[in-house]
């Protein structure tokens, strides 16, 4: 079996997938796109890797992600993709599940999200920013500031990212009420909301945490309407999609006040072109779609794919397989 991986998978993690596959030969591409093989330098015309694992370093400066993805786009040996996030709404997913492969998704990625989310919404209810401007203004300016304790959170969207979030949530003392289409009974809220009820759910909440996957049918979900439902002094955070919101929408809720503030880790188009109002607008806070970026969903990638790997060996069912039918676009 030949294995397509970064450089960098490789030399992190190669002698484990080695144990679990001793036979494993490894295509591996370097940082400019080229492929080296057991024997050296390798044509993309030749290449013909029966699995691909992609991981989190294919999104750093320098890496080589487009033509890694697009490799895995046209070579039809390609049986397996185990990919390094929990979205499939990439066109290249649909490809990919047009052509008879399997695709495993990763949700490695939840912990640090959800520590984000905390961290983002405890900077803002704190006024973390009137301390950073007294601390460099040499000024010694107490504030008071809103807790979380006592507060109610709304997290659309119960997959691995939003229960994440609503168990540290609920450790600081909120109360979390949690939306999902299809509930599992073990979701960790206190109340659970299906999705007819989230209009209603919205004025309750202090914190609206938006982690759907972007469908069909979440596209454009925080709409005039939802904004419009939205409490005052409510917070907005986004950690799924940026096609989720409608901009417009929401530039006309924050001018209007409310919510109080917008944020965003993820927006649309990404990179945010220099002249969205998003830059600027005093109510949003904005970063790089890097809520993922905490330094342990490298060795739970590496703990995943391994064990699928031994799986595939075996014949035993996939974790985290996603299903044709269910492939954005499929």
């Amino acid at each position: 079996m030949q294995l397509l991986l970064t450089r960098v998978a490789a030399e992190r993690f190669g002698e484990r997938v080695r144990a679990v596959d001793p036979d494993v030969t490894f295509l591996r591409m370097q940082d400019d796109g080229t492929l080296l093989g057991p024997d050296g330098a390798v044509d993309r015309d030749d290449a013909r890797p029966d699995v691909a694992w992609g991981t989190a370093d294919l999104f750093a400066d320098g890496h080589p992600l487009g033509p890694f993805f697009g490799l895995l786009a046209h070579r039809e040996s390609i049986r397996w993709f185990q990919s390094p996030g929990a979205g499939t709404d990439h066109p290249v997913f649909a490809l990919l599940a047009g052509r008879g492969v399997r695709i495993t998704t990763a949700h490695v990625n939840s912990i640090p999200i959800a520590e984000y989310v905390l961290r983002a919404v405890l900077d803002h209810l704190q006024g973390a920013g009137q301390w950073r401007a007294a601390q460099a203004a040499a000024e010694w300016r107490p504030h008071e500031f809103r807790e979380v304790h006592g507060t109610t959170w709304l997290v659309v969207g119960l997959g691995s990212i939003g229960r994440e979030v609503a168990v540290r949530a609920r450790a600081f003392g909120a109360t979390v009420l949690g939306s999902r289409r299809s509930p599992v009974g073990d979701e960790p809220v206190d109340e659970l909301v299906p999705p007819d009820a989230v209009p209603a759910a919205l004025a309750r909440a202090d914190v609206v945490v938006v982690s759907v996957p972007a469908t069909s049918q979440t596209v454009g979900l925080v709409d005039d309407a939802f904004l419009g439902a939205l409490r005052p002094g409510s917070v907005l955070v986004n950690v799924g999609r940026g096609s989720l919101v409608d901009q417009e929408a929401l530039r006309r809720a924050l001018d209007r006040g409310v919510p109080e503030v917008a944020l965003l880790d993820v927006v649309d188009p990404e990179p945010l072109p220099p002249g969205s109002w998003l830059w600027s607008h005093p109510r949003v806070v904005l970063t790089p779609h890097n809520s993922a970026g905490g330094d342990g969903r490298f060795g739970r990638m590496a703990d995943l794919f391994t064990d699928n790997l031994r799986r595939w060996r075996e014949g035993a069912p996939l974790r985290n397989e996603a299903h044709p039918e269910a492939v954005a676009g499929a």
